[in-house]
């Protein structure tokens, strides 16, 4: 009888530092989006399409309301990109604001300090508590 052939050990790179991303999502009624935040240059982007494309054209004040509480500054580091599918055209806004808001509240927590990340959740829950927490309203069948 043959020995077995020695097996060859295939050492793999070490991957990289892996990126600093958070992956949050926000709901209203049957609406959910999920905002995926990254270390970036400041995009912001809904189903690959930039905010200022976004229908109805009434409701992007909404939308942009994060970003006019708490300034263009600190989402000047990230890159939000935003998926949204169910419900209607309204709920949709109202599930994208609370992702975009959830996701910078996780990233900062997660990549920044704690004190930053305070600030943030403050400032949006002082302002509007929904644009952190979920309504869980949901409709009762017939």
């Amino acid at each position: 009888m043959t020995a077995p052939p020695e097996r060859q050990v295939i050492e793999m790179p070490a991957a990289k530092g892996a990126p600093q991303a958070v992956q949050v999502f926000g709901r209203k009624k049957t609406a959910t989006a999920v905002a995926h935040c990254k270390r970036g240059t400041g995009l912001l982007k809904i189903n690959g399409r930039p905010l200022e494309q976004m229908e109805p054209e009434i409701l992007r004040y909404k939308l942009q309301e994060p970003i006019l509480l708490l300034g263009k500054e600190k989402f000047a580091g990230v890159d939000i990109r935003v998926r949204v599918r169910g419900g209607g055209h309204v709920a949709q806004i109202y599930a994208i604001r609370q992702a975009v808001s959830k996701s910078l509240v996780a990233y900062y927590q997660k990549y920044v300090d704690e004190a930053s990340k305070k600030e943030i959740k403050d400032l949006l829950i002082a302002y509007d508590r929904s644009l952190l927490v979920a309504d869980p309203r949901r409709c009762e069948p017939k």
